[in-house]
């Protein structure tokens, strides 16, 4: 397997962002009136819906995008899992910002977790 950490890490980005989109999905009403108290004190507190549809939209583009990549590594074609890398990569900074803008630094550590394998992607895949 020439591009076994690549795939790996394709899967831990294709569960994370498709489970996360799902759960956006499945459970719209709920995120979106957390996110409101969330960000009831920032510039953000009115823009929840639209943002959260904008973080949903780039998670599930991502996990299709990590899916994708997997069957093209096969193929050997590292393009798509570039695309889903540098995608995950700006979801995640999105995400990030939102945490710090929240004042949520516990958050915005847990999303550190999830960028660091993702940036490496990016740079196995460059």
């Amino acid at each position: 397997m020439n591009y076994i950490t690549e795939i790996l890490i394709l899967l831990f980005l294709a569960v994370t962002f498709l489970q996360s989109g799902y759960d956006k999905i499945i459970d719209w009403k709920g995120n979106v009136g957390w996110l409101k108290s969330h960000f009831a004190n920032t510039f953000l507190g009115d823009k929840v819906p639209f943002s959260l549809g904008i973080i949903l939209i780039l998670e599930i583009i991502a996990g299709i995008l990590a899916l994708a990549g997997i069957w093209f590594l096969f193929n050997d074609c590292k393009e798509i899992a570039l695309y889903s890398a540098i995608v995950s990569s700006i979801t995640l900074l999105l995400l990030l910002y939102g945490q710090r803008i929240a004042k949520d630094y516990d958050g915005a550590r847990t999303i550190i977790i999830y960028f660091i394998p993702t940036i490496f992607l990016v740079f196995i895949l460059k």
